[in-house]
């Protein structure tokens, strides 16, 4: 199974993030937007899986969730990869990536033990679109410079969460298989 660690947008903020996916599709770029339902930032992709790697996975990242303690995160700033040039994602940043990337650095060194790619260089991002052709890619563009400093708000990180993903001709279903509090 496909599967990757996440951390859930909260509530409160989807709505905020689907109104600024709508300002993106009055440009009539053809975007393929994130379904506010699966909003999330990937905290860890670990792509097809075994169930005994996922036990491993599990056991792991149970060890390692009381090294860290809950905490804040603003979401704040769009981006795209790879760049404006040739747009293939669209996102939204986080205000303080390295309180995100220090405790990625510490999940990591246990999932590289486990066979896994260790993250070269990590940016923490909340996937809000995915640009499908160059239609009007020009007045996208510009509604993302306008919007590059956007603030989203802020929301409490207090989990980690082990998600399988299926991918469908509609679009990812995501489940969760299971959470980890964050209990330092």
């Amino acid at each position: 199974m496909r599967t990757f660690l996440g951390i859930d947008l909260d509530e409160n903020l989807v709505e905020k993030v689907v109104g600024l996916q709508k300002k993106l599709m009055e440009t009539e770029a053809p975007l393929k937007l994130v379904e506010g339902e699966n909003l999330h930032f990937t905290f860890k992709f670990f792509g097809e899986i075994n169930q005994e790697k996922q036990d491993e996975i599990i056991k792991a990242t149970e060890n390692k969730v009381s090294e860290f303690e809950p905490f804040d995160l603003s979401i704040k700033g769009m981006g795209v990869f790879p760049n404006l040039r040739y747009i293939r994602v669209l996102w939204l940043g986080v205000e303080n990536p390295e309180l995100f990337s220090k405790m990625l650095q510490g999940f990591d060194e246990e999932f590289v033990k486990m066979g896994f790619k260790k993250e070269r260089s990590y940016i923490p991002h909340l996937t809000i679109g995915r640009l499908k052709g160059a239609q009007n890619k020009e007045d996208l563009v510009t509604k993302i410079e306008e919007l590059n400093e956007v603030e989203i708000g802020n929301m409490k990180v207090d989990r980690l969460i082990l998600k399988k993903s299926e991918l469908t001709p509609s679009g990812p279903i995501y489940t969760d298989l299971k959470e980890f509090e964050l209990t330092k």
